[in-house]
């Protein structure tokens, strides 16, 4: 299922998809293990500025230990994970919310016994 609609009046647009839909980037390197990331919504959907995107993380699996000059806003989906966030571990589970300021050091990591699954935001000309 996926529906675009252009132009509804106003200069706005509309989507209504499913993840399942959309393609699957998987990560690969030494800092990161079983992650993938969709890009569900991006201004190329009529979302200037800002880009929401769906990330998974295997069992045992996690996101390189990183900084970066841009915050983003995570959402848990499904899963129990941890975020390593400027120096402290906060347990993660369905419902749970993050917001990662500029420039501090973080990680996502599932610890769960099925896959982690969570919402990033990141600014638009962050997105990779």
């Amino acid at each position: 299922m996926y529906l675009k609609y252009e132009n509804l009046g106003g200069g706005f647009n509309m989507i209504v998809a499913h993840k399942d839909d959309i393609k699957k980037i998987k990560f690969e390197g030494l800092q990161v293990k079983g992650a993938t990331m969709k890009a569900l919504i991006s201004p190329k959907d009529g979302w200037d500025g800002y880009v929401m995107r769906l990330f998974e993380l295997e069992v045992d699996g996690y996101s390189p230990r990183h900084t970066h000059p841009w915050p983003h806003i995570n959402y848990i989906i499904s899963g129990k994970g941890r975020l390593h966030l400027d120096g402290k571990d906060i347990d993660l589970k369905s419902g749970s919310f993050a917001y990662v300021p500029s420039d501090k050091l973080h990680q996502f990591s599932n610890t769960g016994d099925e896959v982690l699954e969570f919402i990033c935001i990141v600014p638009e000309e962050r997105h990779k």
